[in-house]
């Protein structure tokens, strides 16, 4: 199978969280519970297997955690063809536990045409927002299936902004003088160190809104019964309100819908562990021995200390 080479050395990992919860499960019955609780659970348990079994459907979780480049994309892009080749469209779910302040344009515009994939796909692609899902976050969240917020999550803020310092006056001051050449009377609109024209400035604000527009249409096509129009403004909003303005499907935490879905569904989360390069492994075994002489370094120095304070004591104390 060809997956998408990232710049780090990265290894898809796969967690069947039913079993994981199970074993838990049965911890917790060993360490409080009677032998016939136990015996109980284990019944259960397979009961829910068999059941399981028979509805023969299983969910797939992504976690993508974006910072203001969408960095995390690398790894959702290879995380959703490894889906695309395995799964059952269909059949088979996939969940997104998403958490992303926004960033980039073209960073989230990529994180969200990998989304498209699924939904493209015939996937139910439901999302899960804890924390915050704003500007690109919430590009990313439209095209769920059905968007699932926590209470207190923020989500919303459809808007573009730019900010650009200018130093030109600076530089006038100390008598820099700053050339700039461009073939293309807009290849530059604004610029930190030049004097910037009311043309260009206009011709940058003109940009923006057409990016706003182009966000706006987006939304509308993956949430077609939101009123655009009223929410995109730029404001965010918390889990409540963003459910009285269409802006998601439901309240509930991510933990609470994937609990639900346990009994009658496989879970699978999947994640993508960046592999330690040979210079950090040899950091890591250093850190860990480091780790281990630090108790015995301890313990000798404050036994030396203790003999130390035994010897002032005596030369302090009068002999008889």
């Amino acid at each position: 199978m060809l997956f998408h080479t990232t710049k780090l050395p990265a290894e898809i990992r796969i967690h069947h969280l039913n079993a994981r919860i199970n074993e838990q499960r049965k911890k917790m019955a060993q360490s409080a519970g009677s032998k016939l609780e136990l015996l109980q659970l284990s019944q259960q348990l397979a009961k829910e297997a068999r059941a399981r079994k028979k509805n023969n459907q299983k969910v797939y979780v992504l976690d993508f955690k974006g910072d203001t480049a969408a960095s995390a994309v690398e790894q959702l892009r290879e995380e959703i063809t490894l889906i695309l080749a395995t799964a059952k469209a269909g059949r088979d779910r996939v969940a997104v536990r998403l958490e992303s302040p926004g960033g980039m344009v073209h960073g989230y515009g990529l994180a969200a045409a990998q989304l498209v994939r699924l939904r493209d796909a015939g996937f139910h692609l439901t999302i899960c927002v804890d924390k915050v899902a704003a500007s690109g976050g919430y590009m990313m969240a439209c095209i769920g299936s059905d968007i699932i917020s926590a209470p207190f999550a923020v989500v919303g803020s459809i808007g573009v902004v730019a900010q650009v310092p200018n130093f030109n006056r600076l530089l006038k001051e100390k008598h820099i003088d700053f050339e700039l050449y461009t073939a293309g009377q807009f290849k530059r609109t604004v610029t930190m160190f030049g004097e910037n024209t009311e043309e260009g400035k206009a011709k940058f604000e003109e940009e923006l809104q057409q990016t706003h527009e182009l966000f706006k249409h987006f939304v509308e096509k993956y949430r077609p019964k939101l009123n655009v129009e009223k929410v995109a403004t730029g404001e965010h909003w918390y889990g409540n309100d963003a459910l009285d303005l269409n802006l998601v499907d439901k309240l509930q935490t991510s933990d609470e819908y994937l609990l639900g879905l346990l009994q009658q569904h496989d879970v699978y989360v999947i994640e993508t562990r960046k592999k330690p390069t040979l210079g950090e492994k040899l950091g890591l075994q250093a850190a860990q021995i480091a780790d281990s002489l630090i108790p015995v370094v301890m313990s000798k120095v404050m036994e030396s200390l203790s003999k130390v304070n035994a010897d002032l004591v005596q030369l302090r104390d009068p002999k008889l």
